[in-house]
C-alpha cells in the first residue's frame, strides 16, 4: 500500500473512531438521563426480577457508567488521538 492509500485509510479510520466516541458519549448521556429521571421506577422494576437493594442498583449503574466511559476513552478516543498525531507528523 502506498503512502496516499495509508493516509486515506488512517483518515477514514479516525473519522469512524471519533464518531464511535461521540456515540458512546451520547449513550452515557441517555443512561444518565434515564437513571436521573426514572431511578426509583427502574430500581423497583429490577428489584422484582432480582434481589437488589437500592444501594446495589445504584452501584451497578455507577460502575456500568464508569466502565462504559473508560472503554470509550480507551478504545475510541486514544486511538483517534494517536492516528491524528501520526497523520500530523506525516504532513510535516
Amino acid at each position: 500500500m502506498n503512502s496516499d492509500g495509508q493516509n486515506d485509510l488512517l483518515e477514514k479510520l479516525s473519522a469512524v473512531l471519533i464518531r464511535c466516541f461521540f456515540l458512546s458519549l451520547a449513550l452515557l448521556f441517555i443512561w444518565l438521563i434515564f437513571y436521573s429521571i426514572g431511578g426509583g421506577a427502574g430500581c423497583s422494576l429490577h428489584s422484582k426480577w432480582f434481589e437488589l437493594s437500592k444501594h446495589d442498583y445504584d452501584l451497578l449503574n455507577y460502575f456500568g457508567i464508569a466502565f462504559t466511559k473508560i472503554c470509550a476513552i480507551m478504545f475510541f478516543l486514544f486511538p483517534y488521538i494517536s492516528i491524528r498525531l501520526v497523520l500530523r507528523r506525516k504532513k510535516a
